[in-house]
């Protein structure tokens, strides 16, 4: 039935202020009242809808993507909106697009690699959409090596160009989204190669296609990819293929805030500093990690609905059957989800927070926290996709067979999702590089250079080293000290272990390659540590509104203590913990997941997603699934007609062939 809140007896359980819980969401009341805003704006808009999109063609597909794209464009304009009014809006239209790499990559890469003058020329350009550019970064042969790519820029000084050129099949530039068939400019990252010498990797700015007709330049090979994993997906994005057969550009498209080539040739280095350049890194790694708490809150925003809805066993004398959510085993994998939601969406404030101060301190020329926040955003990264990207499928396989349905609205946001794994670094390379991190810090521990930052704990080693934890009964483990000092203990104990096993080898190289499994663990538990501890630093923070922060407490319980019950082996392999404590651990996890039960609801509501943004049926505000699912059956194209086209050509003479013929 229309019009019917079938979720309405779980909302009325909730212990707490939801209204208030959506501004802690959101980060600040401005952001909920922006976010609010926009989201129902697009949801209220036809032009936006998602109505059939998994059936769709490639190539209608990639056409509506295109559609939308400009009618996004064209309301940003009529509604006079701001930066940040539009950003929000491209959030929720919820379609990849080129616009994603126009806006969150190509600009950022000239703001942050451009001179002033370069930025007067071509941001203006960039910002009003009269060139539509992409980041071309990756190639065929190499993605995480960015100092193996093969692409040359070899400079003309005769000519006062440099000569773009792709010398190889590898050294195609390869994924790059956008790049296939709207981009007109590219920021292309090559070897500077200038008077024979090879000066490494920078960014150029190439234009690709023509503005008059977008026909690809003289010298130019661009195209699509293909087709990628799932529905609809990220197919709706153009992901490239681009080669250069000695392309010319003018000297001054040369990136050039950090080093310059003069007109005679010479390669020079600007004052200002390199590190500038890991700024932008930071930035995109800080936003993935905003990505990834969105990413996770729909899945389980849609698991925790759809659980509260559906029914089976348990029936007693003809009565209703167990709500899904009720059963142990589901709220053991889903409210650690939940939770994770929360913590990663806490921790993104933090780092959003960690971006501006290491930007001013750069400003400063105080590089001195820059190895810190290098380490922590590249493993955080890490961490956050790849929870998430298990935790969306988890979420799937919450959802029983329907979850398998594309208007679960699941298996397009996990075939979405799952790419961020690999980009911006793939996520075991990025635990290595946090591990290398890790062991230089160790290395230091004795020469008097105090570990700062996240590694902060580091400088009470000898204490983390020998402390055992004191917890007696289950309750003290919801002490933050308590569980703090468990996540600091551990992380510690681990990267000494392995320092100490890598200490043993004469070739420290070959150490890290045969030790590779056991860093990347220590550098999880590292990043283990920073999320717990930033969702404790978080609740002692003042937090309005009834019962929020108690609610908070409940859930940084559970992200903690179901992390301690699943990496148990570490905390009682590192001696901190007994299996007596281990055990109260898990007894407190069970106590805190039947706390959570009744607000579980209330608490993905607080999340404030509009029906178009979940995009599933069975994630629906009202509950009114079955109804749903059943009417969206019969929008399949395949029910246009009651007899399958194809069915009179091959079926039919199947079924009317004279089975006595037949050797069965």
């Amino acid at each position: 039935m229309e019009g019917v809140d079938y979720l309405a007896d779980e909302r009325k359980k909730a212990e707490f202020d939801v209204d208030e819980m959506k501004i802690i969401w959101a980060g600040s009341r401005h952001h909920f009242q922006l976010s609010d805003r926009i989201s129902k704006l697009v949801a209220n808009d036809p032009g936006f809808s998602k109505e059939g999109r998994t059936m769709l063609p490639r190539k209608e597909l990639f056409k509506s993507t295109l559609r939308k794209a400009a009618y996004g464009w064209k309301r940003i304009i009529e509604l006079r909106l701001t930066e940040e009014e539009a950003t929000v809006l491209r959030r929720y239209v919820d379609e990849p697009a080129f616009t994603d790499l126009h806006w969150g990559m190509f600009i950022p890469a000239i703001k942050g690699q451009g001179t002033d003058e370069q930025q007067k020329k071509w941001l203006p350009l960039a910002q009003k959409m009269q060139l539509i550019g992409c980041y071309a970064q990756t190639e065929l042969g190499h993605g995480s090596n960015v100092q193996g790519l093969e692409t040359t820029a070899t400079f003309d000084p005769q000519t006062d160009e440099f000569i773009i050129h792709s010398p190889t099949l590898t050294s195609s530039k390869w994924w790059p989204g956008g790049l296939g068939k709207v981009s007109t400019h590219a920021v292309v990252y090559a070897r500077l190669i200038t008077d024979g010498k090879d000066y490494g990797i920078n960014g150029f700015i190439v234009q690709l296609r023509s503005l008059e007709d977008h026909k690809p330049l003289p010298g130019v090979t661009v195209g699509d990819i293909g087709m990628k994993f799932g529905n609809g997906a990220y197919n709706s994005m153009d992901n490239g293929v681009l080669r250069f057969d000695h392309v010319r550009i003018p000297r001054d498209q040369m990136l050039m805030r950090v080093s310059q080539v003069t007109k005679e040739g010479k390669y020079v280095q600007s004052d200002v500093p390199r590190q500038l350049l890991y700024g932008t890194m930071v930035y995109v790694r800080q936003t993935i990690v905003a990505d990834a708490s969105l990413a996770m809150s729909r899945a389980v925003c849609i698991a925790t609905r759809y659980s509260a809805v559906r029914r089976q066993f348990g029936s007693q004398n003809g009565g209703q059957e167990t709500q899904v959510i009720d059963y142990k085993t589901q709220q053991n994998r889903l409210f650690p989800l939940l939770a994770s939601a929360y913590a990663f969406r806490f921790v993104g404030e933090w780092l959003k927070w960690l971006y501006t101060d290491v930007t001013q301190r750069l400003q400063a020329n105080d590089f001195s926290t820059l190895p810190v926040a290098h380490a922590c955003t590249a493993g955080l990264k890490s961490l956050t996709t790849s929870a998430t990207a298990d935790g969306i499928e988890e979420c799937r396989k919450l959802c029983g067979g329907h979850g398998y349905l594309c208007s679960s609205g699941l298996p397009e946001l996990f075939a979405v999702y799952v790419p961020a794994c690999t980009y911006e670094g793939d996520n075991v390379v990025l635990q290595l590089q946090v591990a290398r991190f890790l062991m230089k810090t160790v290395s230091q521990l004795g020469t008097g250079k105090k570990p700062v930052g996240t590694t902060s704990y580091m400088g009470r080693i000898e204490y983390l080293m020998q402390c055992r934890s004191d917890v007696k009964q289950a309750t003290e483990w919801m002490k933050p000290s308590a569980i703090v000092e468990a996540y600091e203990a551990r992380a510690a104990r681990m990267s000494v272990a392995c320092a100490k096993r890598l200490s043993k080898f004469d070739n420290q190289e070959e150490g890290f390659a045969e030790l590779a499994a056991d860093l990347v663990e220590a550098a999880v538990a590292h990043c283990q540590l920073i999320v717990v501890s930033k969702f404790v630093e978080k609740l002692q923070q003042d937090i309005p509104g009834k019962g929020v922060k108690q609610q908070l407490e409940v859930l940084c319980g559970i992200y903690s203590l179901y992390l301690l019950h699943k990496h148990q082996g570490d905390f009682l392999g590192t001696g901190y913990i007994t299996s007596k404590q281990a055990s109260l651990a898990n007894d407190q996890l069970r106590a805190l997941y039947s706390k959570l039960r009744p607000n579980a609801i209330s608490l993905v509501d607080a999340f404030n997603y509009t029906d178009h943004y979940l995009d599933s049926i069975l994630g629906r505000y009202d509950g009114n699934v079955y109804p749903k699912l059943y009417e969206a059956a019969w929008k399949d194209p395949l029910n246009d007609s009651d007899v399958a086209d194809g069915f009179h050509e091959y079926v039919r003479p199947l079924l009317k062939q004279q089975l006595r013929t037949a050797r069965l």
